[in-house]
């Protein structure tokens, strides 16, 4: 399976800079990189012949894709994620749409996962047929209540079949960190399967938000990309302090990164 190559746990994008003239116009030059994975592995995920081996190959391009337009990336603490195939709920901040596409290659070599995504991702043209295969969890965002017993029935469901859950519980994608809004809803689905908890960070505004398409907004080559995985934490303890470990977790890698 395709990943990226890592030391250490570790990984640094090239130095190159990106490749002419993707380098000096990004935005033009990605696009169509990506939508030509994402045609690719809709038409395979329609005939139902999308893997998960397949999923982390599309993710590792978009990887490469952005690295050519100059997009630097940061990654580190691998090793927690490859320690061992157990399942775990994976609990992170939530930036943009470049993590959607690209921790697939960061975790699926490592541990077969789904993420929890809202109910309009499914629908959305070309890429549900993606979205779809890849069994997510599926919430509404308009009831919290119902979303919780969603997210814990069928969360739990993957869990037990083996699939790690990467859960984002902010209300909405935001470029700065608000802990009034991180939620402990990944905490209560980690303690009810049992599973450990991976704390995740992340700094992805290179791909920034578009104004008329949310999702396809300007890609930002002078920004560095950043992900770290927190060393496991046992979802027996106190959710309370599990909660604020993973907060103080994210808050201070974000200051760490702050450009």
């Amino acid at each position: 399976m395709i990943t990226l190559p890592l030391i250490d746990g570790c990984y640094d994008s090239p130095t190159h800079g990106g490749i002419w003239p993707c380098n000096k116009i990004p935005t033009a030059c990605f696009y169509p990189q990506a939508f030509y994975v994402i045609l690719r592995a809709a038409q395979m995920a329609k005939q139902g012949i999308y893997t998960e081996g397949d999923w982390a190959k599309s993710s590792f391009k978009i990887v490469k894709a952005l690295e050519g337009c100059g997009v630097q990336f940061q990654v580190r603490g691998m090793e927690h994620v490859g320690a061992n195939t157990e399942p775990c709920v994976f609990i992170g901040n939530h930036m943009s749409t470049l993590e959607t596409f690209v921790l697939p290659t960061l975790i699926a070599p490592y541990k077969p996962a789904a993420f929890v995504i809202k109910k309009s991702l499914i629908d959305y043209p070309l890429f549900k047929h993606v979205a779809r295969s890849r069994n997510p969890v599926v919430v509404n965002r308009t009831n919290p209540r119902e979303d919780l017993k969603t997210v814990l029935s069928q969360g739990c469901e993957r869990l037990e079949a083996g699939t790690s859950v990467i859960v984002f519980p902010q209300t909405t994608r935001t470029t700065t960190f608000n802990a009034e809004q991180f939620n402990s809803i990944g905490i209560k689905l980690a303690r009810k399967a049992n599973v450990p908890i991976i704390p995740l960070v992340l700094k992805t505004d290179a791909w920034s938000n578009g104004k008329r398409l949310k999702d396809f907004g300007p890609i930002l080559a002078d920004k560095k990309v950043y992900f770290e995985f927190g060393a496991p934490i046992d979802s027996a303890g106190n959710p309370k302090e599990i909660q604020e470990t993973i907060i103080q977790f994210i808050q201070q890698n974000l200051k760490d990164w702050k450009e």
